[in-house]
């Protein structure tokens, strides 16, 4: 058990492609986590909830993209590259309730499972602007 986190410590070090999906999966669960326990427990509705849960997976992911997905260090410049991040997932907050929405009301998913899609879809392209726009290396 030991040598198998070992050697996935190991992976996510060298492999910035899987430090993304592990930073992209621990923002997820947490973004999930709260969005079920938002609607279950709390009974908001269900594209508000989406909307609170984002928003604080956004600091999670934040943190982590910043600091162990890129290794981007620099303390000078978090404030600017916070600034670019929040406009890209408050673009990705919009894309996510347009994809909750039509998933959810028109195609009839299961929230969660709309949810797990549109995280997705979301990923993909958010890696490239990450990389190249706001985490880059001067």
């Amino acid at each position: 058990m030991i040598k198998k986190f070992y050697n996935l410590s190991l992976y996510l070090i060298n492999h910035r492609l899987a430090r993304y999906l592990f930073s992209g999966c621990t923002a997820l669960v947490v973004d999930l986590v709260l969005l079920y326990i938002f609607v279950h427990f709390f009974r908001v509705w269900y594209v508000l909830a989406t909307t609170l849960a984002f928003m604080v997976a956004f600091f999670v992911s934040f943190y982590m993209q910043k600091f162990l997905t890129f290794a981007e260090h620099s303390k000078h410049r978090v404030r600017k590259q916070m600034t670019i991040y929040f406009l890209v997932v408050s673009t990705n907050l919009g894309v996510n309730a347009i994809l909750m929405y039509s998933m959810v009301d028109i195609v009839a998913l299961h929230y969660i499972l709309a949810q797990i899609l549109a995280s997705g879809l979301i990923a993909m392209y958010s890696f490239f602007i990450y990389k190249h726009f706001i985490f880059y290396n001067e």
